[in-house]
């Protein structure tokens, strides 16, 4: 619909209909924690054929906006409030125009969570919440409203980092391919923790074993899965690594690979790792340094899942939090979250190689990223 939109209007103001005829044109919703009355998500308009990205417009003020998910039909965007104190946060998209109508929000305590997103179904929202250490779910109603509780389980434990790692901090929950389990990266214990999901009622149950265990002092943050279902990559804050692991999703299993750092062996200050997503041909992987300020390439053989460093590039900015590939896979988005850059790279299919684009985007604290559908 937005498509046509934009389609419609350009054959009104040019009187070609060959103007347009291959426009792809896609309203891109990002998260800003710029100062109040600038703090909320902005949208903007980005050309998958030409790479191009508009300037970003607030459309909607919500506090503390971090990362986004959408619902599968794309008609509901759900949203972490990271502030303290926080929550979760659940819009409606009004199609024709694309903008944002507040549902409801639901409020957590303490700090908010840092991640969010939804069981293939649908039906459940997942959050982990990284002050309070645990992860929840809630049901999404029938107007795509965030409903009941339907799970809640508070973490335990601590690893050795002095200041980073004194409790749990949940991170990352979300479901795997398959859709039976749920797993969630604890940056605090060092851990990765996995429950049984009931797709029926909502609830959570511990797998057997209930977790597994990377090394002390990595700091688990976010899982990427590869298309094909059977490795799961986790991207390790602390320790600037990912960690590669088999993934049997009859067993809920998962089985270390390989271990891989994202810096190169030259840099020697201080930096985090951030974001993780794997291409959809399965070919390629990318990961965000924080302090190195790159995007770190690597090739994924796919009959064993492990990956080769094939470099970095710099994200044209500083602090790397947040990227997302567009629809067509073409282009990766990376928001610079300290220099309030969004710069656009052009992704090499057979490659993998990035290649930044001129016109970058300046938005004041640039969060989380999702395109509509």
């Amino acid at each position: 619909m937005l498509r046509t939109i934009v389609y419609l209007a350009t054959v009104l103001l040019t009187g070609s209909f060959s103007t347009m005829a291959h426009s792809a044109a896609t309203l891109v919703y990002i998260g800003t924690q710029g100062p109040t009355p600038s703090m909320g998500i902005a949208s903007a308009e980005f050309d998958s054929d030409t790479g191009t990205l508009s300037a970003p417009k607030l459309i909607e003020q919500t506090p503390d906006p971090a990362f986004m998910a959408l619902n599968p039909s794309g008609s509901h965007l759900y949203l972490c409030n990271t502030g303290t104190p926080g929550g979760v946060s659940a819009f409606a998209i009004e199609r024709s125009s694309g903008a944002l109508r507040l549902l409801n929000h639901k409020a957590s305590t303490g700090r908010g969570p840092s991640h969010i997103g939804l069981d293939k179904t649908g039906n459940y929202v997942l959050d982990a919440n990284y002050g309070g250490g645990f992860v929840e779910i809630h049901a999404r109603e029938n107007d795509g409203s965030l409903g009941k509780r339907t799970a809640f389980v508070q973490h335990t434990g601590r690893s050795i980092h002095p200041e980073r790692q004194t409790k749990p901090y949940a991170h990352w929950f979300g479901v795997d391919p398959s859709n039976r389990f749920a797993l969630a990266a604890d940056l605090g214990t060092d851990r990765i923790v996995i429950y049984e999901l009931n797709t029926t009622d909502g609830s959570l149950t511990p797998h057997d074993p209930p977790f597994t265990s990377v090394r002390a002092g990595s700091g688990p943050r976010h899982i990427a899965w590869h298309p094909n279902g059977r490795y799961a990559y986790v991207i390790q804050e602390l320790s600037n690594e990912i960690i590669v692991f088999s993934w049997d999703s009859s067993k809920g299993a998962l089985g270390e690979l390989q271990t891989v750092p994202t810096l190169p062996a030259s840099f020697k200050d201080a930096s985090t790792a951030a974001e993780i997503a794997v291409h959809a041909n399965g070919k390629f992987l990318y990961a965000s340094n924080r302090g190195h300020d790159s995007i770190a390439s690597f090739a994924v053989n796919p009959q064993t899942g492990k990956l080769t460093a094939l470099g970095h590039v710099s994200s044209q900015g500083k602090t790397p939090r947040f990227f997302a590939f567009d629809p067509t896979d073409r282009w990766l988005i990376v928001n610079n979250q300290d220099s309030g850059d969004i710069v656009v790279f052009a992704v090499d299919p057979s490659s993998g190689r990035l290649q930044p684009q001129p016109g970058t985007q300046k938005l004041e604290k640039p969060m989380g990223i999702v395109f509509a559908k």
